[in-house]
């Protein structure tokens, strides 16, 4: 049974031996460990002794539970996920750039006049640049960052607790705009 949805289906079994030999091992040493590396090596070793018919018998009911697994699949609907939209306030307060993307709105401008460059490359360039860039030069960076995140950690504090979204308000506001949706999407169809 899976986590949130009750209806949902038993998986496909393809190792049917492999559960009987389990089963089987449960039922005459209930209080055994088992050493789970091992045991797939032993139902191995025991498929590749066992007859053509007992091989037929696991085959068969591995088709059959496959064919069943597929005709569950085909009326299977599984549930729909409530979103949970997070609550932003517009006003408050944005966060700081670090050191690194300072140094990159800087240096970026450099890098992008060589042609032929993709944003993945530029960013690994400058990922290279930041890296190599001495201790001393990176200080006028990280100090300004420094004293940004600070601003910013008061204007935060000033303004409250306003920038924490409530929970209950944020799931409220998700219910009412999949409502919203829904209706919409009903005056669509008439």
């Amino acid at each position: 049974v899976g986590k949130g949805d009750p209806k949902k289906l038993k998986g496909k079994m393809s190792l049917h031996h492999m559960q009987t030999s389990w089963e089987e091992h449960k039922k005459q040493h209930p209080d055994a460990s088992v050493n789970f590396s091992e045991f797939p090596k032993k139902c191995l070793e025991r498929w590749k002794t066992m007859s053509a018919q007992k091989k037929r018998k696991f085959e068969d009911s591995a088709r059959m539970d496959m064919a069943r697994y597929e005709r569950e699949m085909k009326i299977y609907i599984p549930p729909k996920a409530e979103t949970k939209m997070k609550f932003k306030d517009p006003n408050a307060p944005k966060r700081p750039p670090l050191a690194f993307f300072m140094f990159s709105s800087e240096d970026c401008p450099k890098i992008k006049e060589h042609p032929g460059l993709s944003v993945s490359d530029v960013a690994k360039k400058l990922g290279e640049m930041w890296n190599y860039t001495a201790e001393d030069d990176k200080h006028p960076y990280e100090k300004k960052a420094v004293k940004l995140k600070e601003k910013y950690e008061k204007d935060i504090a000033a303004f409250g607790g306003k920038g924490k979204p409530d929970a209950k308000k944020g799931v409220i506001k998700a219910e009412k705009s999949k409502k919203k949706k829904e209706e919409d999407k009903k005056e669509e169809h008439e």
